[in-house]
């Protein structure tokens, strides 16, 4: 009996988590969904369905909205589970405390900005004669830059003096490939992170809104800023 309310606790505790986060398992779900068709595919015809979706430059210049919304629903390699442990540990975390519209504000600047930047450089690289013309038509889907933008936002999640230590290892993280044999996409990483920390304004708004009506806040997904010496529960 006593298994039992234990199982029954943390069913409960799951699912509140989960609740409060609902845009996070929603994506999760696509993502999962999408997998499973991945793994139906033969290897020849994914990897051209995937590059009909990717956020290259021969992609972008044709249909630049429909691949940017496409290619964050695909993952490339067709592993899902670890996917379950990041985005429950980065970005229900960062939507529950900054809420549902904030948070994808969040992922959206990153995802965005980041593969524009990135493949604007790519494009000036192959120009250059820096990269070959076939770089133009590469596989590029994921969700690694919403992630990556979703990570540099949580700096503000952490009072000091944790904060400064995540941040030090953020930027070591993904600055480091920039320093051996650096790829568009470890620059798209990278500037990911830049973008997560741009977005302050937004952890202000959502402390503004916090002060006007605390109450109404609660503990929820709109939950504050980490008080100093570490993350809030």
């Amino acid at each position: 009996m006593k298994r039992l309310t234990g199982v029954s606790r943390v069913r409960r505790a799951v699912w509140a988590y989960v609740r409060r986060a609902p845009g996070t398992y929603v994506w999760l779900a696509v993502l999962f969904v999408t997998t499973v068709t991945l793994h139906h595919m033969s290897p020849e015809f994914e990897q051209e369905f995937l590059r009909q979706r990717s956020t290259n430059i021969h992609e972008l210049s044709r249909h630049p909205v429909r691949v940017l919304v496409a290619s964050a629903m695909w993952i490339d390699g067709g592993h899902w589970v670890p996917y379950v442990a990041l985005y429950s540990v980065f970005h229900a975390q960062a939507e529950r405390w900054l809420g549902t519209a904030r948070w994808l504000a969040v992922c959206a600047a990153a995802h965005v900005l980041a593969t524009l930047i990135s493949e604007g450089a790519l494009a000036l690289a192959i120009q250059d004669g820096l990269a070959p013309r076939s770089s133009a038509d590469t596989l590029d889907v994921g969700v690694s830059y919403a992630l990556a933008g979703v990570a540099g936002v949580l700096v503000y999640r952490i009072g000091p003096p944790w904060r400064y230590g995540y941040l030090a290892g953020l930027l070591v993280f993904f600055g480091a490939p920039l320093t051996a044999a650096p790829t568009f996409t470890d620059f798209g990483h990278f500037l990911s992170v830049l973008v997560g920390l741009a977005c302050h304004p937004l952890v202000r708004s959502r402390e503004r809104e916090r002060m006007r009506d605390p109450e109404g806040a609660g503990p929820g997904p709109g939950a504050g800023a980490a008080p100093p010496g570490g993350v809030r529960p």
